[in-house]
């Protein structure tokens, strides 16, 4: 007896994964950011920090368009150092779903966090990537939640015991850090998973599985 599957139709659900399909090109286009974040700073310092002037300033008209520039800019190399490794770690592994999705969840997790910012942050020009890796660090946790998929949820339990100490940056403590970024970041995250989730299971909805045939 022999059982033929035929090949999903490529627009169907696909299996949630969790490293990208093509690493290479994953790892190309997170390095690649990663060095936009360098030369903004090595721009910033030969400015005398004059680009850290674009940051969010809450409740400031004049500050709403930091939301499209907080994340590409720090406050010090020291400060970028720190955001480098989970910049490069959290977004490859965020490019699982392909570069499509890893847009629209950086996109949903850059102005939630941005707004949420803006709306609630403490005086002062809030900035760092580290919006982002809040929001892709609790898209890696959540997702596999919302799929069910128990490759992801296992990323996910492996990630939170080696990261799972800066989720303490989600509450109010350190004098000169945003945690605010930080938690709209990773409300950014959230919402991301749960989309991303909702469409994967409307594209299941409009596209089933094949049966299996057996002859």
């Amino acid at each position: 007896m022999s059982v033929s599957v035929p090949e999903a139709n490529s627009v169907g659900l696909r299996r949630p994964r969790v490293l990208p399909a093509r690493p290479g090109q994953a790892a190309m286009i997170i390095a690649a950011f990663t060095g936009v974040l360098y030369l903004t700073e090595a721009v910033d310092t030969l400015l005398d920090g004059a680009l850290n002037q674009d940051g969010i300033r809450p409740r400031q008209l004049n500050g709403l368009d930091g939301i499209l520039w907080a994340p590409l800019l720090h406050a010090s190399w020291q400060h970028l150092a720190a955001n480098t490794v989970p910049v490069l770690v959290f977004g490859f592994l965020a490019l699982a779903g392909g570069v499509g999705q890893f847009i629209a969840v950086t996109a949903t997790v850059w102005l939630v966090g941005g707004f949420g910012t803006w709306l609630t942050g403490s005086a002062g020009t809030h900035l760092g990537a580290s919006i982002l890796v809040f929001g892709w660090f609790i898209f890696l946790l959540a997702r596999g939640l919302f799929t069910r998929s128990p490759a992801q949820i296992l990323l996910a339990v492996a990630l939170f015991a080696l990261w799972g100490s800066v989720l303490w940056g989600l509450l109010p403590g350190t004098v000169g850090i945003s945690w605010q970024g930080h938690l709209f970041g990773a409300a950014g995250g959230l919402l991301a998973a749960y989309l991303v989730a909702l469409a994967d299971r409307a594209r299941a909805d409009r596209f089933p599985l094949p049966r299996l045939t057996r002859s």
